[in-house]
């Protein structure tokens, strides 16, 4: 080779050496980019502020609550780990909390039950149920205003400031969801109505940080019992936790329409003093030509939150989209800077804000620009990870828009105690997080824009008209439950016809010692498929690659999860109109079916539960949480916009 192509030749391979280099390095999203600097100046995810002993603090808890948000939406299980390595520090094996004293009745204390039902619905440990279940007790004996409001904390009798919507009522209403506790509705409601009627001001719709029933401290109004400003971060709070009660809050509930009414209150407040020229929100938010007043980081980023959450799932206008869009845009441009180690850092958070205490807090304007303004503020930070991450939703492509996935629970109908000894549904359901649920591949779908239901009864006619796309997974023996319902001729008949006038049929079986097989397949047969009374992929222990199957390049379904595992599967007999869409060792593995205007889609297992897609057992090459986001997004394509 001569000096010249040997040149060319060096080259070509320096500058594919820095392509390789520069694909291998391209920033991740802002939110994964933030939450790698937490993992790093807080590595051991205890210590927030350096030379402070650790505490039992609502802050931590808004971090981990963005890295959760993370971990739903990208399945990286170094945050699952992150989350449970720091309340492990606090929660012990008899489900006790180190630092916590029920008996201070602070409501901030509360918060951190979030991430303990987290850890309790995803690992079933009592330890966190316990743990959870002690903060659920405090607040049944924790001391209230006389028309029923919680009271801040015991040594701010009579208070209620706005934080402290937020501290407590996600968790009430996540724990009475969780635990069939339906009368508790109607007071986690009240706490945002009682908040409103005292603190919202008439003429600019915004809340005063905080109200004294008793009217006796100094920072209160001798009339009104308000605090005398409108401050940006306790604003944040209230509705942060008015779009997280939501989440909860059951669809028939009479005090829900309120509870939407508030928030559409508080949106156009937040919007009238959002900063033209920025587009975040200043410390004290209707006086932004105050002498000191500043562009505040926490305060922007649970707007932006609130708002962008809350016009993502209805509970808002879309117009509040366009708000967000400027508030976070303007985030990144005044409040995130990469310092020299390459870290993505939040500037701009006041690091406290409070009334009365000891050195005493009076609520004027020079006290809340008195404060420190500092970088990596963990409450600043939490912030940044749920809005970031709220905000990058809006790369997901929105192709289930106006369609339904219908997920059977009338042939796969199991039964469990749960940790408070009641009696619940689990196995493959869309709010189970354990190893056995849907939660995941739920969660994804709705940020696809879809929504999701459970149908329990028998599939009719009726029952699937409005469904676009039908799961049934695993049909019960008689091993599983007392009394399966088995697949009957009608059941045929009703779904058949539905797939010809353009339904989306996923059948997703388990191997034969695991599930019923011949009354499903005269359903599968009907589309041409059979499920085979067989063992394959067995698995020895932690051995995943005997599991492994891999995808071909450029296959119709499969674009980003490539490398699959599938364990202990039956494959599939095929005709017409069936076909093989994936193949593994001479067997047929997965199949699809064009039946009238309809699809279906075949696989002998189901796969794409937690255990094999929450990034916490699968070694990190294997890709089953893509694979199912592969698979709902094709499935959503098939199907019709009812």
């Amino acid at each position: 080779m001569n000096k010249n192509y040997a040149g060319i030749w060096l080259l070509a391979l320096v500058m594919l050496g820095w392509v390789n280099a520069q694909a291998q390095t391209k920033p991740a999203n802002l939110s994964e980019r933030m939450a790698a600097t937490v993992m790093t100046i807080w590595k051991d995810s205890l210590v927030m502020q350096a030379g402070k002993p650790v505490k039992w603090a609502y802050d931590e808890g808004v971090v981990l609550e963005g890295l959760t948000n993370i971990w739903k939406r990208n399945a990286d299980g170094r945050y699952f780990k992150f989350i449970q390595k720091s309340m492990d520090h606090f929660v012990q094996k008899d489900g006790t909390i180190r630092k916590y004293r029920p008996d201070e009745y602070n409501i901030d204390h509360i918060k951190n039950g979030r991430t303990l039902l987290t850890l309790y619905k995803v690992t079933g440990q009592e330890k966190y149920y316990k743990a959870a279940t002690m903060l659920r007790e405090q607040l049944k004996t924790h001391p209230r205003t006389k028309e029923g409001g919680f009271w801040h904390k015991k040594i701010y009798p009579y208070q209620m400031w706005l934080d402290g919507l937020y501290m407590g009522q996600p968790f009430y209403a996540e724990y009475a969801t969780t635990f069939n506790e339906p009368t508790a509705f109607d007071d986690i409601a009240n706490q945002f109505i009682y908040m409103e009627k005292h603190a919202r001001d008439s003429k600019t719709g915004l809340l005063y940080h905080g109200w004294d029933e008793s009217k006796q401290q100094k920072w209160a109004d001798k009339n009104t019992g308000l605090s005398p400003h409108f401050w940006g971060r306790a604003m944040g709070w209230y509705g942060m936790g008015l779009v997280d009660v939501l989440d909860n809050f059951p669809e028939n509930h009479p005090k829900r329409a309120e509870l939407l009414k508030i928030l559409s209150r508080f949106a156009a407040a937040v919007e009238s003093v959002q900063d033209k020229k920025s587009g975040v929100w200043y410390q004290i938010l209707d006086k932004p030509t105050g002498k000191g007043n500043y562009l505040e980081a926490s305060a922007s980023n649970m707007f932006v939150y609130a708002l962008a959450k809350g016009a993502r799932l209805g509970y808002l206008p879309a117009k509040y989209e366009a708000v967000a869009k400027r508030g976070y845009e303007g985030i990144q441009k005044e409040f995130i800077k990469v310092d020299e180690q390459g870290l993505t850092n939040l500037h701009g958070t006041v690091s406290v804000a409070g009334l009365g205490g000891n050195p005493y807090r009076d609520g004027s304007y020079e006290y809340y620009l008195s404060e420190k303004v500092v970088v990596n503020d963990p409450k600043g930070v939490g912030a940044f990870l749920l809005a970031a991450n709220e905000m990058e939703l809006r790369q997901i492509p929105q192709i289930g828009k106006g369609k339904t996935i219908l997920l059977d629970g009338y042939f796969n109908n199991e039964f469990m105690k749960n940790a408070a000894g009641q009696t619940i549904p689990f196995h493959y359901k869309w709010e189970e997080m354990d190893n056995n649920g849907f939660s995941l591949l739920g969660e994804n779908a709705r940020y696809m824009g879809a929504k999701t239901q459970e149908l329990k009864a028998a599939p009719t006619a009726a029952n699937l008209q409005k469904a676009s796309v039908y799961i049934i997974v695993d049909p019960d023996t008689e091993k599983e439950t007392a009394k399966p319902n088995y697949v009957q001729p009608e059941h045929v008949a009703a779904i058949s016809q539905w797939v010809k006038n353009g339904g989306v049929l996923l059948l997703m079986a388990n191997d034969q010692n695991n599930t019923e097989l011949d009354k499903f397949n005269t359903l599968a047969k009907a589309f041409g498929i059979e499920f085979k009374k067989e063992l394959k992929n067995t698995v020895t222990g932690n051995q995943y690659d005997m599991g492994k199957i891999m995808v071909p390049a450029n296959h119709q379904i499969f674009k980003k999860g490539r490398q699959l595992y599938l364990k202990e599967i039956s494959t599939l007999d095929v005709k017409a109109p069936a076909k093989s869409t994936l193949d593994h060792k001479g067997d047929v593995v997965m199949a699809t079916a064009k039946v009238g205007k309809g699809t279906v889609f075949a696989v002998g297992d189901p796969w794409l539960y937690n255990e094999y897609t929450d990034g916490r057992k699968l070694p990190a090459d294997y890709q089953n949480f893509e694979a199912g986001n592969d698979l709902i997004a094709w499935l959503l394509q098939q199907a019709a916009t009812k």
